[in-house]
C-alpha cells in the first residue's frame, strides 16, 4: 500500500507509503489521494485532513520512471492524476495539515503551498530543482514561495533549485514551526486534532476567506505555468536533464542558449 489513508476522530490521514523508493509518487499514489481528498469533501465525519510521509523522508518528489513513462499522454492535462491531486488539495474547503520529516523534493514541496498548517522536523530538507530538470515552477509555487518568502529569497530557492534546511523554510513562511523529529508527527496530530473539534462552518469559511484573495491568481499562474511545462517537458534542456539523471552523471547545458 504505496498511499496509507486512516480516518479516526474526524482527521483524514493520507500517508506516504513507500519508503523503499524514498515515497516517489506514482500516477497510482496521486490518483489514491485525489479519490480521498474528493471523498473527504462529501464526508461530514472528516473535519481536517492531515498529509505525511516517514520520520526519514515525505517524499522524493516524481517518481521519473511512472512520470517519464506517461509524457507521450498528454503529461499535464487536467485528467492526469497529479493534476486531479493538486486541484483537490488547492480546492479543499477542510483546513490541511502536513508534517514534513526527511526530503520533500519538488512537487513535495510545492504541494506544501497549498496546506494550510505545515510543521517540519528538524530532519527536513526541502527543493525545488526545476531548473535543474530543464523544467519551469508548477501549481504556482512562482507565485506562492515569492508571495510567502519575497521576491529575491524566492528566486534564489527556484532559480538555483538547491535544497534548504527546515529553519530557513520557516523564515521564508513555507512552515510554521520547527520541531524535534521525534516530536513531529504527534504534534501535527494534535493540531489536527484541535481543528477537528472546532466548529466545521467556521473554520471553512475562515479559510474560504484567507485564500479568497489568491484564488484568481492562483488558478491563473497554475494555467501559465503547466503550458511552458507541458512545453520544456518534451524539450532538449529535459531530455538532456532526465539523461543524465538516469546515467548517473551530470547534465550538460552548455549547448543550450
Amino acid at each position: 500500500m504505496t498511499i496509507r489513508l486512516t480516518k479516526a476522530d474526524g482527521i483524514l490521514t493520507i500517508e506516504f507509503n513507500r519508503v523503499e523508493r524514498k515515497n516517489a509518487i506514482t500516477g497510482a499514489m496521486y490518483q489514491a489521494m485525489a479519490d480521498a481528498l474528493r471523498d473527504a469533501e462529501q464526508d461530514a465525519s472528516v473535519r481536517a485532513i492531515l498529509i505525511t510521509g516517514q520520520p526519514e523522508i515525505f517524499t522524493a518528489g516524481n517518481d521519473l520512471d511512472d512520470f517519464l513513462n506517461n509524457v507521450g499522454e498528454g503529461a499535464m492535462t487536467p485528467e492526469r492524476p497529479v493534476f486531479q491531486f493538486m486541484t483537490a488539495l488547492e480546492g479543499a474547503t477542510k483546513p490541511v495539515v502536513a508534517a514534513v520529516a526527511g526530503a520533500a523534493v519538488g512537487i513535495g514541496t510545492t504541494l506544501l503551498m497549498h496546506c494550510d498548517l505545515v510543521y517540519a522536523a528538524d530532519n527536513a530538507k526541502f527543493s525545488m530543482p526545476f531548473t535543474q530538470l530543464g523544467l519551469c515552477p508548477e501549481f504556482a509555487s512562482s507565485l506562492l514561495v515569492a508571495q510567502s518568502a519575497g521576491y529575491t529569497r524566492a528566486a534564489e530557492k527556484l532559480l538555483l533549485g538547491e535544497p534548504f534546511v527546515a529553519e530557513e523554510a520557516l523564515e521564508m513562511g513555507i512552515v510554521a514551526r520547527v520541531l524535534p523529529a521525534a516530536e513531529l508527527l504527534f504534534f501535527a496530530q494534535g493540531q489536527a486534532a484541535k481543528l477537528a473539534k472546532l466548529p466545521p462552518a467556521s473554520i471553512r469559511t475562515t479559510k474560504a476567506l484567507m485564500k479568497r484573495a489568491r484564488g484568481a491568481l492562483v488558478k491563473e499562474t497554475i494555467a501559465a505555468e503547466n503550458e511552458r511545462f507541458s512545453a520544456m517537458l518534451t524539450g532538449a534542456e529535459a531530455k538532456e536533464a532526465f539523461t543524465a539523471f538516469f546515467e548517473k552523471r551530470k547534465p550538460d547545458f552548455s549547448k543550450f542558449d
